[in-house]
C-alpha cells in the first residue's frame, strides 16, 4: 500500500513530485539555497532538480520514500516527505521551506496532514522528525504537533556546517 499522491490541507496541497515540476523546483531551490545551506547537505554546490525528481520517482515506486511538493497559493513553497530510514515500524518526516513562506505555519499544517497518512501505512507504528539542535524553526513543527523529544546524539559528521550545532534532535509520535 502506498500513500495518496495528493494530500490537501486548509492552506497547503501536497502533491507527488512530477517531471513537470522541474523548472519551478529549480528556481525555488536556487532562491532558497543560502537559507537552506546550514541544514541541508544538498544545498551546497549545483542543484539539479531533474536529478532529484528522477530519484523521487524511483523512491516512491520502491516504497523507500514518498516525497511531496508543498504547494500554497498555487506555487511550490517547499517539500515534505515520508522516508523509511529509521528501522522497522518507523517512518521519518523530513521537510524544508522557502524562506519567503517561513513563519506562517505552513510546514506545521503540511506535517499535520501527513501524520495520518503515515500511520495509515500498514507497517508504521511510529513517526520521527530529526533536525539539528540549532534549527529552531524545524524544532517548532514537532513541538506544536505533540511529538516527544526522544534523543539527542552526534550525527557522526566530521564537522558541523556553519550555523549547525552538530547535534541531531529526534522527535517521535506513536
Amino acid at each position: 500500500m502506498k500513500p495518496p499522491e495528493e494530500v490537501v490541507g486548509r492552506r497547503v496541497r501536497l502533491t507527488r513530485w512530477s517531471s513537470a515540476d522541474a523548472a519551478e523546483l529549480q528556481r525555488v531551490v536556487e532562491e532558497a539555497q543560502e537559507y537552506l545551506k546550514p541544514w541541508l547537505f544538498w544545498a551546497y554546490g549545483e542543484y539539479r532538480a531533474a536529478d532529484f525528481l528522477h530519484l523521487a520517482d524511483e523512491q516512491w515506486e520502491s516504497g523507500k520514500a514518498y516525497p511531496y511538493a508543498l504547494r500554497t497559493e498555487g506555487r511550490i513553497a517547499g517539500a515534505v516527505g515520508l522516508e523509511r530510514r529509521i528501522g522497522p515500524g518507523g517512518i521519518e518526516i523530513g521537510y524544508w521551506l522557502h524562506p519567503s513562506w517561513a513563519g506562517r505555519g505552513l510546514m506545521t499544517e503540511a506535517v499535520a496532514a501527513l501524520v495520518p497518512v503515515a500511520f495509515a501505512l500498514p507497517d508504521v507504528d511510529r513517526i520521527q522528525i530529526w533536525h539539528d539542535a540549532a534549527n529552531e524553526a524545524s524544532a517548532g513543527v514537532p513541538r506544536r504537533l505533540g511529538f516527544t523529544e526522544v534523543a539527542r546524539h552526534d550525527p557522526g559528521r566530521e564537522e558541523a556546517r556553519p550555523g549547525m550545532a552538530g547535534v541531531d534532535v529526534v522527535w517521535q509520535l506513536e
